[in-house]
């Protein structure tokens, strides 16, 4: 059997952190899917349509073209996983208050689909601070995230906040 992971999140917008995380989630499973949750609770500035674009379009702007599907989902994240015949779910911690989500959340997973297994990374150290929302606060005002998001997704901000 093929080891497949589930790489969730809403990645609104991807950030390079979130490439790092898709990195080394390679080094552990063969069969790595990117899920970008619709979550109709979250008012993300993207479609789900235009941030599955950017993440596209940013693995291949980092090498990682064919190397990871992508895909988006309107359910339960178990419900996904099981859909995909995934082993593990791939969550990326940063700091502290992480933790006490993720941890209530894989325990919530685990007991609706007991077969799978929630793997956690830390994120390198470049990348232990950023986060999507930080992206999007310094793109509203103009600043520069270029060290943040890959190309495409820089000229997606400019875009979205008529820069």
């Amino acid at each position: 059997m093929i080891k497949r992971a589930i790489y969730p999140g809403t990645f609104d917008p991807v950030t390079l952190g979130h490439l790092d995380i898709v990195k080394r989630g390679l080094e552990l499973f063969p069969e790595l899917i990117v899920g970008i949750a619709e979550n109709p609770k979250k008012k993300p500035l993207f479609t789900v349509e235009e941030r599955r674009e950017m993440f596209i379009e940013s693995l291949k702007e980092v090498g990682l073209n064919g190397k990871v599907e992508v895909k988006t989902f309107n359910s339960l994240l178990v419900e996904f996983a099981k859909r995909e015949r995934a082993v593990a779910i791939l969550r990326g911690i940063r700091i502290v208050s992480d933790m006490d989500h993720e941890f209530t959340m894989a325990s919530l997973n685990r007991k609706l689909y007991p077969e799978i297994e929630t793997v956690f990374l830390m994120p390198s150290d470049d990348y232990a601070y950023l986060s999507s929302s930080a992206v999007r606060e310094i793109a509203f005002y103009g600043g520069d995230v270029s060290q943040f998001v890959t190309p495409f997704v820089e000229k997606k901000l400019k875009e979205k906040f008529g820069r």
